[in-house]
């Protein structure tokens, strides 16, 4: 268990005088984004009133946050806070930072860490609920720490709960939470996916007819024609399970590879859409209902769109991602390409006030139109360098952009 710790809540606005905090400025801070690719995991900002275009240098530095340690996880944005999993001696560590300044707030050590070729430390992406947030480790380890004082509730191994077993580069999960249930995919025999009594950790459900094992991607979750469905792409293949009760209403092996699947599916109005790389592809199902469960049939399956981490976003009819290395706008309904563009190289990114915001693997972050037109770049700038590829995906919140780089975490003002 880690040690209570005292908190003092302080607002961002608390630390500026009155007369430098226009109402605009306060409405953005009160913007969250709690938990993996934001509050609908689509990776959309609904913000406005942003930079259309960045100076040379790019947009303006306001702190930079340094000591996280190791690990590509993305952060999650509540209240007053910051989250993110990291390192710290020995330990996959979640730090809770102060949005304001950056410095630490507190932190709480969750279970030992792991090496691995493609680097140390957590993959996943912390997720606030409440007064809780919830954590997975590289290493299996899920948690549930009270946020008020850094209090481990409960923790328990989902690897060797259920019988799972790591995958090559370690677990990268981020936990999902459906009213009280906490769901994750351990990958073990009958336990493919289990949902959790969010409070305790007892387990609720297990999907017994998934036997997959766990891949690189996160769970998704919508109300598809009135059935409450979670959708993920395991190792093996792309699903829909029940929140109900765990039946398994589908499995589609076609947009999965036998390497590394990590991209989190997208869906929008019945229809769900998975993709992979290593020579794979992506396919989309559209979903019916008969009898109380969801069926699914392939509408297409193409070779334009290859993701491989980096994650796609759906707008206004056109998905937007790295095909392998070169960015690519798809057409939803059919699959085909628009256009593509090497634009700043390979890597991950997401969407505010109609501009694409992009991170390559080699420490470039990038500003484009999100237009089915063509790549229209609006500005870039390069960020130090970790010695290893900078995989974890920016986070748009607040009339800010957030790049996370191994050990650092770098805020910028992109308000307009």
């Amino acid at each position: 268990m880690s040690t209570r710790i005292n908190l003092t809540r302080r607002t961002f606005v608390s630390l500026i005088p009155a007369a430098l905090t226009p109402k605009r400025a306060l409405a953005a801070e009160t913007v969250d984004w709690p938990q993996w690719h934001g509050s609908n995991r689509d990776n959309l900002s609904a913000e406005t009133g942003l930079l259309k275009e960045w100076p040379g240098s790019g947009p303006k530095l306001l702190w930079t946050a340094r000591g996280l340690g190791h690990g590509y996880g993305s952060i999650s944005v509540a209240g007053d806070h910051i989250h993110v999993l990291g390192t710290k001696a020995g330990k996959t560590t979640l730090f809770v930072l102060n949005r304001a300044d950056g410095r630490f707030a507190w932190n709480a050590p969750i279970g030992r860490t792991l090496d691995q070729d493609r680097g140390a430390g957590p993959r996943s992406t912390p997720t606030v609920d409440g007064d809780y947030v919830y954590v997975l480790t590289e290493n299996g380890d899920l948690a549930c720490v009270r946020r008020k004082d850094a209090y481990v509730v409960w923790s328990r191994n989902i690897l060797s709960d259920y019988g799972g077993r790591n995958p090559h580069w370690l677990i990268s999960e981020s936990p999902l939470i459906d009213g009280k249930k906490l769901i994750v995919t351990p990958g073990g025999r009958g336990a493919g996916m289990v949902a959790l009594d969010k409070i305790t950790g007892k387990e609720i459900w297990r999907c017994s007819e998934l036997s997959d094992t766990a891949g690189y991607a996160s769970c998704i979750i919508a109300d598809v024609h009135n059935v409450r469905t979670i959708m993920n792409l395991t190792s093996e293949s792309g699903v829909g399970v029940r929140a109900s009760d765990g039946k398994l209403m589908w499995s589609y092996e076609r947009a999965a590879n036998g390497t590394a699947n990590c991209t989190t599916p997208v869906y929008s109005e019945g229809k769900v859409f998975y993709t992979s790389a290593y020579g794979t592809g992506c396919g989309q199902l559209a979903l019916t209902h008969a009898d109380g469960r969801i069926k699914a049939q392939e509408m297409y399956f193409t070779r334009d769109m290859q993701n491989h981490h980096g994650g796609v976003v759906l707008l206004k009819g056109y998905v937007y991602g790295c095909s392998n290395a070169i960015l690519t706008c798809v057409d939803w309904k059919t699959g085909s390409q628009v256009w593509r563009d090497r634009a700043v190289g390979k890597g991950s990114l997401t969407y505010a006030d109609g501009r694409l915001y992009l991170f390559s693997e080699d420490n470039v972050v990038g500003l484009a139109e999100a237009a089915p037109e063509g790549y229209r770049e609006k500005g870039r700038f390069r960020v130090e360098d970790q010695g290893l590829p900078s995989w974890a995906h920016p986070v748009v919140c607040g009339g800010r952009l957030y790049i996370r780089n191994q050990d650092y975490l770098n805020c910028y003002d992109i308000r307009a």
